[in-house]
């Protein structure tokens, strides 16, 4: 890849840059994204965690996940705008929200995960990949 990935918090304390394309992205619906984000899913693309540059001090907030996993959602301690998520199940990632990007085309979702939580009103595009909880390793890197 050419290009590197770049965006940032509402405030601009937080910046990031990555070198390298995501292994996978997708939108989850399950219902701490849709506390998280506010809306019906939030929208994440996964890097290998050693190409992601992140300039600025984050808070996090840690989790259990439904799995019995711990996450962690990182944000901006000025604006509060979550950027990042890290999951223990994926010790060398990690996840950004795609509304954080510079250039948010850049986003290119391949499933929708955690759809079996998904709202009545969630339109999802019909030609993704549907997963009723999580994708397994195999399926994440279906890109």
């Amino acid at each position: 890849m050419n290009q590197i990935i770049t965006g940032g918090c509402l405030c601009g304390t937080i910046r990031y840059k990555c070198h390298d394309e995501p292994v996978f992205s997708g939108n989850c619906h399950c219902r701490d994204c849709q506390r998280t984000s506010g809306s019906a899913f939030a929208p994440a693309m996964f890097f290998q965690e050693s190409v992601v540059e992140i300039i600025g001090d984050t808070k996090s907030y840690e989790a259990i996940a439904d799995s019995g996993n711990k996450i962690w959602r990182l944000f901006c301690p000025n604006c509060g705008s979550q950027l990042f998520s890290k999951l223990q199940m994926l010790p060398s990632m990690i996840g950004l929200r795609a509304g954080t990007l510079d250039d948010p085309s850049v986003f290119q979702p391949k499933m929708d995960m955690y759809t079996s939580s998904a709202s009545h009103w969630d339109f999802m595009n019909p030609t993704l990949p549907k997963f009723k909880k999580g994708p397994t390793t195999e399926t994440a890197h279906c890109q």
